[in-house]
Order: structure tokens, then sequence, then C-alpha cells
């Protein structure tokens, strides 16, 4: 058996278990020799727990397990290459930044830096034993050479062959100890140098010097680093460097840090030391760990007022805990608005930018969905409908999927002399394209008030969450188009309008559901047949497009069976025996009235639906609870039993269904009696004014568990 603990793993560390290891730390020794073969500088292995569709780490090498906390324990449907790699039982190549950026925005936008990966399967012709993957840094070659595919495939395929062995012997493998490619920290400096003379050298040496291990621990540090931090050699070591200097605590300089281990590339930042000294730090990375090389910056005199304006100064970043929102808020996104809104409030204002447009793609064509922060609104609306072919950058970047950046309005112009035409007021921009699931969606335009520079980090960060942007605005779009459908399938399936009556004014309100697709099988309608008219409300179970459909097909019976002249008895029994035909699985409440107003008398027939309210002239209020049938489609043989009853003149009937009287803890007898208490209240206003009276709560409510169907009737002597 193959196993993992199920419990939270600490950096570096496998959890205590009491399962019998193979004998030696098989995992470690996979991946390290995997590692060296193709040069990789980190890698980690992961393990499927018996046949659950999880993978979770097992041990990784050359970094702290914190870069990859986010995917310790991953789902095989996740959207990154170790899942993808298991589900299509291929090696899956990740190039780089870019190439990250588009195909997983969930793990770019995270970790931002250019670093190439590739994820193989660890499986037998019978059995997935679990993943492995592995990067080398941003400088390694775009695509992955035939020797290193070569020399993956094969280890992975021994692995998995080694675990297969083990398991035919019932013997576990557990997890494993990291391995950090770090020697122990170190008492002295000797031990980190080489040499004593080395230490002397650099303790010499006008500028700050440190070591960090790849965990960010100080193993070393001179005393002209301790004077420009402010803090003694002895709590430096063995700390990590941000944690150590408190105006160091910063996720940005953390950032830094993680930026160069993982990229192996040189990187640096200026912070300010408290309270007006600018310092330098570059850092320089290894396998092994980074040095650091600390310097006084230029003057503050000699910066702009709003701090240092250098190639060392960080560039404006999305923080790894903003990242996390943005997403998990992207996700809670429903329609098209909400993701205009949610990049307006919220990514827009992280990434610097002061105005956007969010665009479509349809019929080989953009379309404006939204923008934000433009002074004039027809400068980005003139784009509606252009081309996927024309020379624009937007329809560029959404017929391409090439991100294009323009530091000023001189970049832009260069490229598209046409845009000296369309100035829209800003002087930099960002045109992302917007992919998912490998298709163009659209495009994200940002725009910036002054001339902006756009580093490779931020380009990554921003193509990133272009991606992310890109999942929501799908989901989106599909919504709007099940919602504008369902709307139009409601609206097809109701009355337009309702008919008029001699002797009756009428007026009906429906609300759909907020779950599901907003479409549901409550239904009313006013037939106007000769020689008395029928009023029905009907409420079929379930709110979705099944649901509505046999809601039309039976309100579609009941005026054909209204037509031909049958009683309500008949018209109920008709009803039921056609819905039992159709089998379907559901059923349907309906309360039916023959109305005669000449007379100042209707007839009612019911099957399982609650009871309507009369309202008579002096503001009683009495609940019609009469005797009816089963509820439609439940027995072929029921029948429903009729009562008559006083509608004389000034009265007010409301017909409606259940989802105006069901409220979660409310006794339904006591809502009805609330109804009543409002009808009786409100009944001599205008019967519009009335029917939005008593939906009210419902129509404002930003949920609603069920449909809201209502239909008033109030008599009138003109009969």
């Amino acid at each position: 058996m193959v196993a993992v603990s199920d419990g939270q793993m600490s950096s570096g560390q496998a959890p205590a278990t009491a399962w019998a290891p193979v004998g030696q730390p098989l995992l470690s020794l996979a991946l390290t020799s995997m590692m060296d073969a193709v040069g990789a500088h980190s890698g980690a292995v992961y393990l499927r727990p018996g046949d659950e569709p999880l993978l979770e780490m097992a041990v990784m090498a050359g970094l702290p397990r914190s870069f990859a906390a986010p995917w310790e324990r991953v789902g095989l449907s996740a959207p990154i290459p170790v899942a993808e790699a298991v589900r299509e039982r291929r090696l899956v190549w990740v190039g780089g930044v870019e190439d990250m950026a588009r195909r997983y925005p969930r793990i770019a936008v995270v970790l931002p830096y250019p670093f190439a990966l590739a994820a193989l399967p660890v499986l037998t012709a019978t059995r997935v034993y679990g993943a492995v993957f592995v990067t080398w840094p941003g400088s390694h070659p775009p695509d992955l050479s035939d020797r290193e595919r070569r020399e993956l495939t094969a280890a992975c395929e021994r692995l998995a062959l080694r675990l297969e062995r083990a398991a035919s012997k019932n013997r576990s493998v557990r997890a494993e100890t990291d391995l950090l490619e770090a020697g122990p920290l170190l008492g002295g400096v000797a031990g980190t140098l080489g040499t004593i003379e080395a230490a002397r050298m650099v303790s010499r040496l006008p500028y700050g010097m440190c070591s960090l291990d790849v965990s960010g621990r100080v193993g070393f540090a001179n005393e002209a680093a301790s004077e420009l931090l402010g803090v003694p050699v002895g709590t430096l070591l063995g700390s990590q460097l941000w944690a150590a200097v408190p105006w160091l605590n910063d996720p940005l300089y953390e950032e830094r840090y993680r930026a160069a281990l993982l990229s192996q590339e040189a990187t640096s930042f200026v912070a300010l030391r408290p309270p007006s000294q600018w310092l330098s730090f570059r850092l320089y990375p290894s396998t092994t760990g980074i040095s650091v090389r600390i310097s006084r910056a230029r003057a503050v005199s000699e910066m702009s007022p709003t701090g240092p304006r250098s190639e060392d100064a960080p560039t404006r970043l999305v923080s790894m805990s903003q990242a996390l929102s943005m997403a998990g808020a992207l996700t809670e996104t429903v329609s098209v608005q909400d993701v205009v809104g949610l990049v307006a409030d919220e990514i827009a204002p992280a990434v610097g930018s002061q105005a956007l447009a969010l665009l479509g793609t349809r019929a080989g064509r953009l379309h404006v969905l939204g923008h934000h922060g433009y002074p004039d609104p027809h400068v980005v609306e003139r784009f509606d409908r252009t081309p996927l072919s024309s020379p624009t950058p937007g329809a560029h970047a959404a017929a391409t999927g090439v991100p294009a950046f323009f530091d000023s309005r001189r970049d832009l112009e260069r490229l598209y002399p046409a845009r000296h035409s369309t100035p829209d007021g800003f002087a930099a921009w960002a045109f992302l394209p917007l992919i998912a699931s490998g298709r163009p969606v659209g495009a994200c335009v940002l725009a910036y008030a002054e001339p902006h520079a756009f580093s490779t980090h931020e380009r990554a960060v921003l193509t990133s969450l272009a991606g992310l942007i890109a999942q929501a605005l799908d989901r989106a779009l599909l919504y709007d188009v099940k919602h504008r459908l369902a709307h139009g399938l409601q609206a097809a399936l109701l009355p337009h309008s309702l008919p008029s009556l001699p002797g009756i004014e009428a007026t009906a309100r429906y609300l759909p559901a907020t779950r599901g697709m907003e479409i549901g099988g409550d239904f009313y309608d006013l037939v106007p047949s000769h020689p008395h008219a029928a009023a029905v409300i009907g409420d079929v179970q379930g709110h979705n497009v099944t649901a509505a459909g046999l809601m039309g097909q039976i309100r579609t019976a009941v005026r054909a069976y209204t037509t031909v002249g049958q009683e309500p008895a008949e018209v109920m029994r008709s009803t039921n025996r056609l819905l039992i035909d159709l089998g379907s699985d559901l059923f349907a409440s309906c309360l039916y009235l023959r109305l005669d107003p000449a007379r100042g008398r209707a007839v009612m027939a019911r099957a399982g639906h609650p009871p309507p309210l009369l309202r008579r002239a002096d503001g009683r209020v009495r609940v019609l609870d009469l005797a009816g049938g089963p509820l439609l489609g439940i027995d072929a043989a029921a029948t429903y039993p009729t009562a008559e009853f006083e509608l004389t003149d000034g009265c007010v009937l409301a017909l409606y269904t259940d989802g105006l009287i069901e409220t979660p803890g409310v006794d339904i007898e006591d809502a009805v009696a609330d109804l009543g208490r409002r009808l009786g209240e409100a009944g001599d206003r205008p019967l519009a004014e009335l029917a939005d009276e008593l939906v009210g709560a419902y129509a404002a409510a930003d949920e609603r568990r069920d449909d809201v169907a209502l239909l008033l009737l109030r008599t009138r002597g003109d009969a």
C-alpha cells in the first residue's frame, strides 16, 4: 500500500506515522537523482493515497515547502501541472513565466517568477502511484530537450516499479523529510565562508554581507550588515532576515527573496530604515541559499518625493494574500457585471491602474462588456463590434492570445498610428488576453494616468490575473446566456398581459427563485371563456427548465378544458390524468375558479394548493379553506370536490403560491393570517399598488428559496 499521512505537515518535516517504512529514503533518493540528471534545482514527489482522487506531497527538495504550501494536497481535477500529468498520463511542460501565466494562472499569480517546470505521472500499466514535478531557473531554454525528457520519463518509470514492488510486499511508503540542499547553521564564520582569511576579508568590506539558507535564515552576517540593519549579529543568526529586522517585516521584501530563490536570478530592492535612511539590498541566489549585499542608497534629497525610483526599487506587487483574496472573490462572481465590478473595485486599484475596459469576443468581433474610470465613456464604446482582424491592440490581444504592454503613448502610437485620432486621456496601457479552457473569451484593458514601466515581474502578475479574470468571465457569460434563456422561456410561458373581463379587474406578479436558473413552475392565468371566465394559479414542483416546461403544458391544458366548457371539477380531473399520462415524476398544485360576477358567485376546485383569501368591501378577510383534492400527478382516480361562495361587488380575491407564505421557522397558518391582515389593511388601494405591497418584502430580498406568484381579482359593478 502507498500512503502518506492525512495530517498537516510542517515545512521540511514529515509527520510521525505508525507505518513500517520501506527501509530507505526511496522518494528522496529518486527525486535527487532525477534532479541531478537534468540539472533541476527543485522538485517534489506526490503520492496518491489509496484510490482517492487526491495527490499528497510526500517530499520536496531544493526549496522550502512553504513555496508550494497551497498545493500540498490537490485533487486530481485541479488545474495544476501535476494533476494534469496524472489525468492525461503524460509529461506536462511549462516553459516559463508567460507560459505558466496563460495556462495555470492560479499558480502564476502566487509564484510570478521566471522558472520552468516539468510534471510527470508516476504510474505502471495498471496503477497510478503519484506524480513528480521538477523546476529549473528562468534561464532554462523555453523547450525541454529530448535528453531531459528521456531522463525524466525513465526516472519516473523506475520509481513506479519500486513503488509497485513495495506494494506487492505490503510495505508502505511514507512521507520523508524534505531536502533543502543547505548545510547546518553555523556558530562561527569559518564554516560558512570556507576559510578564516575569507571571513576576515568579508568583515573588512565597507558594505554589509549576509548569507541566507533556502529557508531565509541568516547563517552569517558581517559587522557592516549589523550596523546598517541596526540589529546585533547574534540576533540575526538563525533567524529569517525579515523576522529579525522589524522594518523589513513586509511581504514585499520576503517576496523578493522568494523570487531570487525560485528563479535563480539576482534581484534587488530598496527599503527605508526608519526614520530616513534608504538601504539597497542585492540578492545573489544559488541552489544552497542566497548571498545578500547591503549598502546605503542615494540620499533622499536625490530621490523623488514619493521615494526611490531607481532600478533597485521593487515594482508594485500583488501580495499572495491579495492574490488569493482576488481569486476567491472571482469564483463568487455570477454575472458579467459582477466580474466588471470586481475588477474595477479590487484588481485595478491593486495593480495601480486608473481605468479598465472588459471586452468579450463573439462572432469574430469585440464587444464592450463593461468599463470603469474613463472620463468619456464614448472613447471605449466606439470599439464595440470591432472586428478581431482590425489593427487595434485590444483586437490583437484577443485574437492572438499575446499580451501587449505600452509604457507610454509614444510606444502605443508607434505600433498603432490610428490611436493618434482616438486619444483616451491615459499614458500607459496593458492589453491582456482573456483565455479560458484554451480559447479566447476577450481582453482586459488596464490604463494608467502616467507613463508606467512594466517590469517582467509585473507583466507576469498581470498576465496571471488575466487568466483568473478569464475563467470568471467565461462562467459569467454562460450564466448570462442561461439567465436570458430562462427569462425568455418564463416570459413565453406566462401571460404577456391579463385580458379585460366584464366586472373583473385583475393584476398579477411573478418573482422567480434566486437559486438555480431563476425559472420556476409557478403559473397563473385568466381565461375569458363563455359564459363564465376562469382564474387559475398553480405550482409545479421545482424551479428549473423541466418544471417550467411542465407548467406550460398544464396551463395550456387548463385553458383548453375551460374553453370546451368543462366544469371546474372536471377540469381538475382531466388535468390530473394528463399529468399522469405524461409520465412526469413531478407533482403540481392547482387552484381553479369559475367566475360569475353578474350573479355574484364563484366556484372553486382545489388540488393541494394554498387556500385563497377573500377580502370583502367592508375590509373583513376570509380564508377560503374549502374542500379539495390531492396534488395533481399522484392518483389517476382522484376526484376534486367543488365549493361555491359569494363574490359581491368590491371584493378582492388573492390567489397565491406557497412561495409567498413559506418562511423558515414561521408556521404556515400564521403566515396566511399575516398575509390576510396585510390584505385587509391595504385592500382599498389601487390593485397594482396592493400587489406591490403584498410581494414587497419578497421582491426586495437578495435571495428567494422559491418562486412567488400572485393573482389579484377585484369585482366591479359593471358586470
